[in-house]
């Protein structure tokens, strides 16, 4: 019996308590700030023409040889190595997805992997607009490793080497 009477005297402790729990409305939850983007790099990307491959179930591929070009930075720059490419999708709804795959080497003689995907659509008669992809990078550890690490996200443009076709993008870092 002693017990029952503690268990009953500590139902009556704590009823206010839990009475009073659950008719306080709860606190305001306030959201964590939004990243923000901090500009890292920019690159102009040397394009060759595009290789049609074909038609294929899922859109017309093709893709696009990457043959040069320059990037520079607050804490980076140097050139944009030959021999990358643009693996490109469109289909007949006006999307387009890419996948580019290149090197960069900084001045020092470092070099890193960019691998880089995105996705647009645009409106028929529409001219490009920038578009937003997803790089990711691998590099070497030292100096460069700051790559490696972070969500990143990039800006591509027409470029502006009046001399070959080439494309402008600029490198994030979500902070």
């Amino acid at each position: 019996m002693p017990v029952l009477k503690i268990a009953a005297a500590l139902a009556l402790t704590l009823a206010p308590v839990a009475a009073g729990a659950q008719s306080a409305p709860p606190a305001p939850q306030s959201a964590p700030p939004a990243p923000q983007m901090e500009f890292m790099f920019e690159a102009e990307v040397l394009l060759a023409p595009r290789v049609e491959v074909g038609g294929t179930a899922f859109g017309q591929r093709g893709y696009i040889p990457i043959i040069g070009g320059t990037f520079s930075g607050p804490a980076i720059k140097g050139k944009v190595v030959p021999g990358g490419w643009d693996w490109q999708l469109q289909t007949s709804a006006g999307c387009s997805s890419l996948h580019a795959d290149y090197f960069l080497q900084t001045d020092d003689g470092v070099m890193f992997n960019v691998v880089n995907h995105g996705q647009f659509c645009l409106e028929k008669g529409q001219s490009f607009t920038p578009a937003f992809t997803q790089p990711r990078f691998e590099a070497p550890m030292g100096r460069y490793g700051w790559l490696n690490h972070g969500a990143w996200i990039s800006r591509l443009e027409g470029g502006k080497d009046a001399a070959h076709p080439s494309v402008v993008i600029r490198f994030y870092r979500a902070r």
